[in-house]
């Protein structure tokens, strides 16, 4: 090796991240590959190389015999003793091979082996890189559709968005920038295999993190989440300081924290909800922006009674049962819904609001405007037993990992408004 091989390896460590030792062991590897090639066998194979001048030496480690048998492994002690007088049978002679008897297919094969170690060390290199962005949110600029997925480019590596981590509906053009979230990160042969989502919550989570400097400082927690994606969020913030309103700074000044959330998710509503120990005072907060006349909750068994208004049953519920299942993932309780009509009528309304485990108050307005129903009271009634087979379908595991959708619909400006007079107040929800 020469100067013109250190300066290439100095080229290669500093373009491809790869260090200089790495790359002479593979040099070393190679040189002991191409004696075996040429040779047969490179057991007692030797290789000796100066990391600071790139010089090599080859050697072969061979018994001193008689009579020589194997020309590989042995070396006669005539000729032993002419590379010094003092070797005598059985000693070890370390005998120099001569880049010259190993051809050029030896030569190329060396070649072949070290931009192959090259191409691995590239690998790792890339591999270690956005290993580190596992379960976290980037910044992509979109390549293609391959078929129905979407290839992400993420600077040395392309992303995989497959169709099922799509929002229905959601069409990306070529060089569109994208937020997406890591699911995994796969090593492969021809280099990390990248998979990431744009339906899952957590990406809504990184999001808030990104943006509301009260979440990523640890002062305010999202305690949990529940999202159908494209359509609707609910979050649960509680915040560690008595003096910072937890869903004052998601919200942000005239909402324009949450704002530019929603613009991201292209007009998912995003519901923001006071976290609070108690499943009752949760599970009312939870099933905003309905009002809820009581609340009673058995920790034990994860489930819960709901009453509210008559004229409130429909928004409790929500369109086609999502802000009652929304509710339930978000708490992780098994909801029972019921008017104030139905409840007298089964027995189950309480006109004790302080009995344990009842706890009553009217919900929050939320963020978002009431949307307008007209379903019958028996279509009513029929909402309120189906949603309670619609969340035996799904687990507390799920609360956290549901996939999503998006739309170009955004926060309300009104409640916005309504939520930006709100500071300083001990419940920002309260209307």
């Amino acid at each position: 090796m020469n100067n013109e091989l250190l300066e290439a390896l100095n080229i290669l460590e500093k373009e491809k991240n790869i260090s200089k030792d790495t790359l002479l062991e593979a040099i070393e590897q190679s040189l002991i590959q191409a004696c075996k090639n040429h040779f047969g066998k490179a057991d007692n194979v030797k290789v000796s190389i100066n990391p600071d001048t790139c010089e090599y030496h080859v050697f072969m480690e061979k018994t001193v015999v008689e009579k020589v048998e194997d020309s590989v492994m042995e070396i006669s002690l005539v000729n032993a003793m002419l590379i010094d007088s003092k070797y005598d049978v059985g000693d070890i002679v370390n005998v120099e091979v001569k880049s010259k008897e190993f051809g050029r297919i030896a030569t190329q094969n060396a070649k072949n082996v070290i931009l192959q170690k090259i191409r691995e060390e590239e690998r790792k290199v890339l591999f270690n890189q956005y290993y580190g962005k596992e379960k976290d949110v980037v910044t992509g600029i979109v390549q293609r559709y391959l078929g129905k997925n979407v290839s992400i480019n993420m600077g040395k590596v392309d992303a995989i968005l497959n169709e099922n981590e799509m929002v229905k509906g959601e069409i990306f053009k070529p060089t569109e920038r994208i937020k997406v979230y890591v699911l995994e990160v796969k090593d492969t042969p021809k280099g990390p295999k990248i998979l990431v989502s744009r339906t899952h919550p957590e990406l809504v989570k990184r999001l808030f993190e990104s943006e509301v400097t009260e979440v990523k400082d640890g002062t305010v927690e999202i305690k949990s989440i529940a999202r159908e994606a494209g359509s609707r969020t609910k979050i649960a913030v509680w915040s560690n300081n008595s003096d910072v309103d937890p869903v004052g700074a998601c919200v942000g000044l005239n909402g324009a924290r949450v704002n530019t959330i929603v613009n991201e998710l292209r007009g998912e509503k995003i519901d923001i909800i006071n976290w609070d120990e108690n499943p009752a005072i949760l599970i009312e907060n939870a099933l905003s922006p309905a009002k809820v006349i009581s609340v009673i909750a058995d920790n034990d068994e994860k489930t819960a009674k709901v009453v509210v208004p008559d004229y409130q049953l429909s928004l409790a519920i929500g369109k086609e049962g999502q802000n009652a299942r929304l509710a339930a993932r978000l708490t992780g309780f098994k909801i029972d819904i019921k008017s104030e009509t139905q409840a007298r009528e089964s027995g189950d309304f309480y006109d004790d609001p302080y009995e344990e485990d009842i706890f009553e108050e009217e919900a929050e307005e939320g963020f978002f405007e009431e949307e307008n129903y007209n379903e019958t009271a028996d279509e009513q009634e029929s909402f309120a037993q189906n949603i309670m087979e619609d969340q035996e379908a799904y687990t507390e595991d799920e609360l956290f990992h549901e996939d999503e959708l998006m739309e170009e619909d955004g926060f309300d400006e009104d409640i916005l408004e309504e939520e930006a007079s709100l500071e300083g107040s001990p419940d920002p929800e309260d209307k």
